[in-house]
């Protein structure tokens, strides 16, 4: 199996790798890279994202053909992707931070600041948050609820059809963590942060 965590000059990402090379333990091929036929070719992609909304989207379009490859990967072939932090984000048709951009469009909605009902919570949301699953997750199996996950964010994302939604976390107020829509998944929460549970989620990603 050959699972690639795409490479798009999104900041660092050397703990997703680290991470998701110790779960595959040479069992799986773990590639990283931004190059479109080895993308195309793999059974899973990861999209990881740091940084803001905007410069993650604008970081994916400066590479030729890479949002078309994504696309047909995740929407006409249907094969899994995770994203992770900002990789989630992305899923949906505009973020404001900075300024207002258009994302994926893979799930209606938008990533807007969190409200820090002025000033009452610190923003970036940082640290270990409790989590609540709204469903059954493939990604979580074995994973229990109210279980914590490493959070780095001051955006979310609002999602129009609430049924795609796995997992929230209250921080000012509800907020999205997770989401699930067939074979796409993605987490606010960083994973390759997040201790054992973190990378039982990774291991649950590459055996599904």
């Amino acid at each position: 199996m050959n699972v690639t965590i795409v490479d798009y000059n999104s900041g660092n990402i050397s703990s997703v790798i680290n991470s998701f090379k110790e779960v595959a333990k040479n069992k799986v091929n773990i590639e990283v890279t931004s190059d479109l036929s080895k993308i195309k070719s793999s059974d899973k992609v990861v999209l990881p994202g740091q940084g803001s909304f905007k410069s993650c989207v604008d970081a994916l379009n400066n590479i030729s053909g890479l949002v078309e490859t994504l696309n047909k990967f995740t929407n006409i072939n249907k094969k899994p992707l995770l994203g992770i932090c900002v990789g989630l984000q992305m899923f949906a048709d505009i973020g404001y931070e900075e300024t207002e951009t258009n994302g994926l469009g893979w799930i209606s909605g938008k990533v807007s600041k969190i409200d820090n009902q002025n000033g009452k919570y610190k923003l970036p949301h940082i640290g270990w948050n409790e989590i609540s699953m709204t469903k059954d997750s493939k990604i979580f199996k074995g994973i229990e609820n109210k279980s914590h996950m490493y959070f780095v964010h001051s955006y979310e994302f609002v999602p129009e059809d609430k049924s795609v939604i796995s997992a929230t976390t209250e921080y000012s107020s509800n907020i999205v963590c997770s989401v699930e829509k067939e074979n796409i998944f993605g987490t606010q929460f960083h994973p390759e942060k997040s201790d054992k549970i973190g990378l039982k989620i990774i291991d649950n990603f590459i055996n599904l």
